[in-house]
This record gives structure tokens, sequence and C-alpha cells, in this order.
């Protein structure tokens, strides 16, 4: 018979364990360097405009890792912080964060702000192709 303590640790540690293969990869942090060769490999890139005091930033995340990870896997994923990223938020037309943009051969193909609902963040994602 497990312990509480162990049965605690041993519930955290399957949690932490489904969370970390729900993504094979966290979203890359933005930078110009990233982007460029991005693009240039001609992958589509998702821009991400994240803050993480934003609960609607916090209900895209687990949606667009799982369409990323199971149908999307060639879609580079690059995060923007909202608050320490004014410059690149600006560069990139954002007004808010929880904005994603979508772009498929260095053009912009599809944007969306504020949304929650994974069929609408996954017809941005076909946009990709």
């Amino acid at each position: 018979m497990l312990s509480r303590r162990s049965a605690l640790i041993s519930f955290a540690a399957l949690a932490l364990l489904a969370a970390a293969s729900s993504r094979a990869a966290e979203p890359a942090a933005y930078s110009d360097a990233a982007y460029k060769a991005a693009t240039e490999s001609g992958k589509p890139v998702l821009i991400d405009v994240d803050a993480d005091w934003c609960p609607t930033c916090a209900a895209q995340r687990p949606i667009v890792g799982k369409l990323l990870s199971e149908r999307y896997k060639d879609v580079v994923e690059l995060r923007v912080d909202f608050d320490s990223q004014k410059d690149v938020v600006r560069k990139f037309g954002a007004r808010s964060q929880s904005t994603l943009i979508l772009f498929s051969k260095g053009a912009e193909v599809g944007r969306s702000v504020g949304d929650t609902n994974p069929a609408s963040i996954e017809a941005l994602l076909q946009k990709a192709s």
C-alpha cells in the first residue's frame, strides 16, 4: 500500500508525463533568426502572440499544441511574448495577446485573435497547405 505522500508524488509524475507527451516539443521563442530559418525552410510558420497572465492564451495553448503534434507537424510555432517583445508585436501588427498569425511561403495566410474554438483554430492551420 502506498503512503499518501508516495501516492501524490506518483500522481504528479504521471500528470507531468501526460503533459509532456501531449506535445512533442514546446514552441520556440520568437527571434528574427528563427523566423527567417523557418520561412527559408519552406515550412509554414505560426506566430503565437502570448502572455503568461492571459487566460485566453492559456486556453489556446493545449488546443494549438494538440493540433500541431497530431495533424500539423510541419508547422513551426514561434511564440512572441506580448509583454517583453513589443517591437515584434508591432512588427506583426498584433493588437493584443492571444493572436495567432499563420504564414505560408513568407506571406500571411490567416490570423485569429482571442479564439479558443478548436474547430476554428484548426481551420486557420488548414490554410498552411
